[in-house]
């Protein structure tokens, strides 16, 4: 899924491979999906979009807004898988594609569910101006005193530590993926209260919640997601599927997976608490 790290490196791969390029044809929905979401009709995709260029990629927070010319633009999110190739071998299914008409192309697909969002204009919707609105986690706003603020804005008492980072859009493009790794750093597990915590306890939290996002925004990614050129993350995660069934690096106890609040989770029993 396209969390901070991996929205911030896709923006970048996009304005160094495809900025400047001109979307000779569009394709969009050409394999069906019932999770795969567009603004409008993907059938008028070609119309609205062909002949548009490329003109630059930026992330808010887990979003991935793709400028094209005549105030035409592209919002990519959650579990689009963006591609990029200069072979021309194209996959037998995909939900959008850009043909560059130079022998390159732009493909996605979806995992589970995720939107290509195609307009002009402005997008109106709720999460996408929540999360150009509100400060970037890896940004100067974003400060100790804005993350206390967020927490003095909810009921301490009723939410756990998963709930309040990566729900409600609290801090937009922290996601299930990146938050095993930050509380495993904080020493936090993900079903303690908030009330719990401590102000040393918090303070480590927000100092956690950016340096984790750091060193995987840094590292191209963590190694669960993939580029655009399909290519695996650089940065190790410590908690995740490919680490779950292995001893804790910490404290050497086993490594918990459960279902929570909608996904699973990945914490030590022994470590976080």
């Amino acid at each position: 899924m396209i969390e901070i790290p991996e929205s911030i490196n896709l923006a970048a791969q996009i304005e160094r491979e495809m900025k400047g390029k001109t979307i000779v044809s569009v394709l969009a929905a050409q394999t069906k999906h019932g999770f795969a979401w567009y603004n409008g009709d993907p059938a008028e995709y070609p119309a609205k979009f062909n002949g548009k260029v490329v003109e630059g990629a930026v992330a808010y927070g887990g979003k991935l807004h793709v400028k094209l010319s005549d105030d035409c633009n592209f919002l990519f999110n959650d579990g689009i898988n963006v591609r990029y190739i200069t072979d021309g071998k194209l996959p037998k299914k995909h939900q959008l594609l850009w043909d560059f008409g130079d022998g390159t192309h732009m493909y996605c697909t979806v995992s589970m569910y995720g939107g290509m969002n195609g307009y002009r204009g402005t997008n109106e919707g709720w999460y996408d101006q929540v999360a150009r609105e509100r400060p970037q986690v890896l940004s100067d706003e974003f400060t100790f005193e804005y993350f206390a603020s967020i927490l003095g804005g909810v009921d301490r008492a009723k939410l756990s530590a998963k709930a309040f980072l990566a729900t409600e859009q609290r801090i937009p493009g922290l996601g299930n993926g990146v938050l095993h790794d930050i509380l495993w750093n904080a020493e936090i597990n993900p079903r303690r209260r908030m009330d719990t915590l401590s102000d040393a306890d918090i303070e480590r939290l927000y100092n956690c919640v950016r340096d984790t996002i750091r060193a995987m925004t840094e590292q191209g990614g963590r190694d669960v997601e993939k580029d655009i050129y399909g290519k695996p993350g650089g940065y190790r995660t410590i908690l995740s599927r490919l680490t779950y069934e292995f001893p804790c690096l910490r404290c050497g106890g086993a490594i918990k997976k459960e279902a929570y609040l909608g996904g699973s989770v990945y914490y030590c029993a022994d470590c976080q608490k």
